[in-house]
């Protein structure tokens, strides 16, 4: 009696052990679907965000391109701020008597440069997506070969994907990582050196001796902030654009949209423009920003706008 009931026990834990598996090999395809119904969130998720990005870079290409511009031409100039730069007592002078007027022009330069901080890498996120999907269609047979292996170890990559694009896509990417890096701490030196360089103006022209004094070394770090905004900043830029336009013009028609090369070739343009303008503003002495300085911030400015109108415009498939 008592050995028939152990039989019966192991034939019930067998039946059951049976049952887990068939159960455990119905939840994997179900598990399967899920995790591809992921996918379309995703994308949604990751193109949200780029036309997100893309309406901060327009925003802040405007203030730059658009906003400075006619605050110089109807606030700043009428107020006498064109003649005030003749000398630097002038200038510093001018600030003491219109630190309102001087503090909501550097307002709109950081703000400008505040808006795009974002520029770098939202650009080197879409290099890395494109060159993932024109490489689907030439390793799709290789794809359907390894789908065994993926699916066993799908719970760990859904773990590490982010925003709809795979995890460390990064790799082999070495010159768009570096463009991404090299941008971000360009417009983070040209936002934060806009800042300190704007307090340190003020708090020099409100310690300025008496107006008959004449004193043309007032503010001796001046050229120092402008080192490290233009020459620092600009540098940083210009490997930024640089290589950037390397990586876009490198894939050329084959992989990007004829709008795309045009948008490669203008950063190559424009690498070249702030590599002359930081090496002037190093070797031009103290006078701080230069003709060509302006020219490379307005194109660049134009350059962003592009760029986020095509980001505002993106589509999902």
């Amino acid at each position: 009696m008592v050995l028939y009931r152990l039989a019966f026990l192991l034939l019930a834990m067998v039946d059951i052990s049976e049952q887990k598996e068939v159960e455990l090999a119905l939840l994997k395809p179900c598990e399967k679907t899920r995790s591809r119904d992921k996918m379309p969130t995703m994308k949604r998720t990751f193109l949200a965000k780029l036309q997100r990005n893309g309406l901060y870079c327009a925003i802040g290409a405007l203030l730059l391109l658009v906003g400075i511009p006619l605050y110089q031409l109807l606030i700043l100039i009428p107020s006498g701020y064109s003649n005030a730069l003749a000398t630097q007592s002038l200038a510093l002078r001018w600030i003491n008597t219109h630190s309102l007027l001087f503090l909501g022009y550097r307002a709109l330069l950081f703000a400008g440069f505040a808006f795009i901080i974002s520029m770098p890498f939202t650009l080197f996120r879409i290099i890395v997506a494109q060159e993932i999907l024109g490489r689907e269609p030439d390793e799709q047979e290789e794809d359907d070969k390894e789908e065994v292996v993926q699916d066993q170890s799908k719970d760990q990559s859904d773990n590490h994907q982010e925003e709809g694009m795979p995890a460390f896509a990064w790799r082999g990417k070495g010159f768009a990582v570096l463009a991404a890096w090299a941008g971000l701490f360009g417009l983070l030196f040209f936002a934060l050196g806009t800042l300190a360089s704007t307090l340190y103006l003020v708090f020099s022209a409100a310690s300025l001796p008496s107006l008959a004094t004449n004193i043309e070394n007032a503010a001796p770090l001046t050229a120092f902030f402008a080192i490290l905004t233009f020459t620092v900043g600009g540098g940083l830029l210009a490997l930024s654009c640089l290589f950037f336009g390397a990586v876009i013009a490198r894939s050329g028609l084959k992989l990007w949209p004829g709008i795309w090369v045009v948008f490669a070739y203008m950063a190559l343009a424009l690498a070249v423009l702030f590599s002359v303008s930081a090496a002037e503003v190093a070797l031009g002495q103290g006078t701080g920003q230069s003709l060509i300085t302006t020219l490379a911030i307005l194109l660049f400015a134009a350059w962003v706008l592009w760029f986020g109108i095509m980001l505002t415009r993106l589509k999902p498939e």
